[in-house]
């Protein structure tokens, strides 16, 4: 288990140093070696769960550890065995000694008192130590305080709601391709394998729980993929007919371009600046079967990938903070600063200001984020609207996190 919480407590320093959960898991696996199965779940959990619960831990550490300590290495192992004493069912004998060997080892020898005593207080004093942590605000929702201010004037009727979601287990959502299959008959392939799954719209599906994908009937031949039903909703809203032109602007890692491709008969431009994402769009095309035109380039500078061609339909899913799908990266909480925004806005606006002449007259394009808050969203709609006298918007919508989806902005602007 040491091993385990080792990586964990490792993965925490990096996310305090800016890098991304998914890179420094990366960075951890690759750093341990081999993994069983049975580690790599592990390791994720107490990474995932930490950062879930970080605000928590962090309020749990100081009132049993009031001053910081010269090594901060030995405090993230503190929180990670706080998490797992506090979320797993990890047997609690076992995490305190592992917690107290890794420490010591990793202190060189120091500290193992400490660290014994921190953990058996919070096994004794826990029922308190909830308590007082449920009077504190970022200790309570598990979100930094500008944050929740932030959420609180945006929605003062709904800002819990999306708390509690952004703190959740996501669902494990599936796209049908609906070239090969629909609902009823995909629900009952997955019964036969005694997988249990409802039905939330037209070719989408959601789990019970969570497998591996490898495990899906069909994923392999390209029947069913793997999409919030949230980010399904811009395929549908760009409203794709057969024979149209089509730019899907910052496209990796795919799933929307590959979407619309199952939608109607269309011509496809992927375009994303990253060559390296640009090649996941590419395997999942492979393996559904589609082929579509893959540029690298950035979408505010078209003049160097764009052919002079107009494009009936523009799907601009814009870089944004990512405020809606805290669920699937609970770092993004801790990552994000309030000066972000203005920043993300400037971005945004540069990007459809550079993508609107692309569109042919009569033409739509969908401006889309993952975010909840409105300067990314409503406030940079109307501001697109002041700037471009031959924009229309058709419809808008702001999804927040829910059970059924995660939280994604989209605006459909017609072209005159």
């Amino acid at each position: 288990m040491h091993r385990i919480q080792e990586l964990a407590a490792d993965v925490l320093a990096q996310v305090e140093n800016g890098v991304t959960l998914t890179a420094a898991l990366a960075h951890a696996q690759q750093q341990a070696g081999t993994l069983t199965p049975a580690e790599h779940g592990a390791l994720q959990d107490l990474c995932y769960g930490s950062l879930r619960h970080l605000a928590r831990l962090r309020f749990w550490l100081r009132r049993l550890v009031p001053r910081p300590l010269p090594e901060p290495t030995v405090e993230r192992v503190l929180m990670v065995a706080f998490y797992q004493l506090a979320y797993t069912r990890a047997a609690e004998y076992a995490v305190v000694n592992e917690a107290v060997t890794l420490a010591s080892r990793l202190a060189r020898g120091g500290f193992k008192g400490l660290v014994n005593g921190a953990l058996r207080n919070f096994l004794r004093q826990r029922e308190a130590l909830n308590l007082a942590a449920d009077k504190d605000l970022e200790a309570s929702t598990n979100h930094p305080r500008w944050w929740i201010k932030q959420l609180k004037q945006a929605y003062p009727q709904q800002w819990q709601q999306v708390v509690d979601m952004d703190n959740s287990h996501p669902p494990m959502t599936l796209r049908l391709n609906r070239r090969h299959v629909g609902n009823a008959e995909y629900l009952a392939r997955l019964a036969e394998l005694g997988m249990q799954a409802e039905s939330l719209g037209e070719g989408a599906v959601r789990l019970s729980k969570p497998v591996n994908v490898r495990d899906l009937p069909g994923f392999s031949a390209g029947h069913v993929s793997v999409q919030d039903w949230g980010a399904q909703q811009a395929a549908w809203r760009l409203d794709v007919q057969d024979g149209q032109r089509v730019l899907d602007a910052c496209a990796a890692p795919g799933g929307k371009s590959c979407h619309l491709l199952e939608l109607a008969d269309i011509q496809l431009t992927a375009l994303d600046v990253d060559a390296q994402r640009l090649a996941r769009v590419q395997d999942n095309l492979d393996r559904l079967g589609f082929s579509a035109t893959l540029l690298t380039g950035d979408a505010s500078r078209p003049q160097s990938w764009w052919d002079g061609q107009p494009f009936d339909r523009i799907l601009a899913d814009v870089p944004c903070s990512a405020t809606g799908v805290v669920r699937r990266h609970p770092d993004i909480k801790w990552l994000r600063r309030p000066g972000d925004f203005a920043e993300l806005a400037r971005q945004q606006a540069t990007m459809v200001d550079a993508l609107w002449p692309l569109l042919a007259s009569g033409g739509k394009m969908l401006y889309a984020t993952c975010s909840i808050f409105p300067q990314e969203n409503r406030d940079q709609l109307q501001a697109f609207l002041s700037r471009h006298a031959d924009a229309t918007c058709l419809n808008d919508e702001q999804l927040l996190p829910c059970e059924r989806h995660d939280g994604f902005y989209y605006a459909l602007l017609e072209k005159h």
